[in-house]
């Protein structure tokens, strides 16, 4: 007697990857995930592949990684994806302190961010 698999996140003709530790803010992330939204997956690389933003590395893996999802575990064509989603939350703080003049010190937060970005497959409006 096994479990019952579990039931899928997203509807049918969609994927879905999420990463879920992106060193920085989430607020600088949003930036990033705004650039792709609403695009065709394959402008979407483009975009980010090019961008100067430094969190565009991490959006251009968690976006590749749902293409890829797509295409080997959903059966879906990679040429037709959009993404319909890449939403921003936060997920862990890392707490530093750093020293300081007259012995004090201060506190510092290196916050983490997690994304989500759902693809899906389009079919062709003419």
């Amino acid at each position: 007697m096994s479990k019952s698999a579990a039931p899928r996140r997203v509807g049918d003709k969609e994927a879905l990857a999420v990463a879920t530790t992106v060193r920085g803010s989430p607020q600088k992330l949003n930036l990033v995930a705004a650039l792709i939204r609403g695009r065709k997956a394959g402008d979407a690389l483009n975009i980010l592949t090019f961008s100067k933003k430094a969190m565009a590395i991490d959006v251009r893996k968690c976006l590749a990684s749902a293409i890829a999802n797509a295409e080997n575990n959903h059966n879906l064509d990679v040429d037709a994806l959009v993404v319909k989603e890449a939403s921003v939350g936060k997920s862990i703080v890392m707490k530093r302190f750093a020293t300081r003049a007259r012995g004090r010190s201060t506190r510092i937060i290196k916050p983490f961010s997690r994304l989500r970005v759902v693809v899906r497959e389009q079919e062709e409006a003419e």
